[in-house]
């Protein structure tokens, strides 16, 4: 099992000593939610039967990319990823260019986490129709992986068209790994037919087995091996039986957050890790008030 935090459920004052204490103590990778932007009317949700959006519009929002390169100066093991990032509302040469960049800086440590985005009004305000979104978000995928690992790239496709370009410098990952998001039918075919991984919400282990049984049949439709795809949920761990449940369904890296307030999380997430010792390697932090993360 991998274990990793996400910056969606802390304050950003401490993103960085939590990304340095997840880098100190084991924590396989951080993950950064993001949008492009937030729209002052929204409806709809990520999360199922949801009538309201689970964030306000006045909620500050960074570049996920630029942020994640400034921790990977900050840091040396920890992979950094996006929980996750609209691929399809920017252009493939804008998205690919960056997340090589991030992948060279950090050392070969990106993990791309992409979705089509539940926020029809962000696909609006950015001038497209959110009725293309999953395609856009399909086309992109490929574009981007031709960027990344093609000599001479030339594409022509329903949402972006272009001659031969060059593209360098490639990134470190052969191949730059590609986890999808998304709960919904169409969600888990796109991981299923494209993706390195899977990209799940909260779950229970029961709810995550459910999932799992359904990627492992897109799996077996495409041809694609069940251990082909990384498989990555959100929720609780407090004990080593409840790890036992989790790696059970079939998660391979699960995504906790072991502190209530934001204050808390590098000290919980030392408690985390003593926990679970035998999984986490790891570099003893200072006691509590006299930590070096700074």
């Amino acid at each position: 099992m991998k274990f990793g935090v996400t910056f969606g459920s802390v304050s950003p004052k401490y993103w960085i000593p939590v990304a340095q204490a997840a880098d100190l103590l084991g924590y396989e990778s951080v993950w950064l939610p993001e949008h492009l932007v937030l729209p002052v009317d929204m409806t709809g949700s990520p999360f199922q039967d949801a009538d309201h959006p689970p964030i306000p519009p006045e909620t500050p929002v960074y570049e996920p990319i630029v942020y994640l390169s400034h921790l990977a100066a900050m840091t040396s093991r920890v992979r950094l990823g996006t929980y996750v990032y609209l691929l399809g509302i920017r252009h493939p040469f804008a998205s690919a260019r960056g997340w090589a960049t991030l992948d060279i800086v950090s050392g070969g440590r990106a993990t791309v986490g992409v979705g089509a985005g539940w926020l029809t009004a962000e696909w609006e305000s950015a001038g497209l129709d959110p009725r293309s979104r999953g395609r856009r978000l399909d086309e992109a995928i490929g574009v981007c992986r031709s960027l990344w690992t093609e000599a001479v790239i030339e594409h022509h496709g329903e949402h972006f068209d272009f001659g031969p370009v060059a593209f360098e410098p490639k990134p470190l990952q052969r191949p730059l790994p590609i986890h999808v998001g998304g709960e919904s039918p169409l969600a888990l075919e796109r991981a299923g037919s494209l993706g390195d991984g899977w990209l799940g919400m909260a779950h229970t282990p029961t709810s995550a087995a459910s999932q799992v049984a359904r990627l492992r049949r897109i799996l077996e439709g495409a041809g694609r091996s069940p251990d082909s795809l990384e498989v990555t949920v959100s929720g609780p761990c407090d004990t080593p039986a409840d790890l036992s449940a989790w790696e059970d369904a079939g998660v391979d890296r699960l995504i906790v957050r072991p502190w209530a307030r934001s204050a808390d999380a590098v000290e919980a997430m030392n408690r985390f890790a003593d926990t679970f010792a035998t999984i986490f390697r790891r570099e003893p932090l200072a006691p509590s008030g006299e930590s070096e993360v700074r």
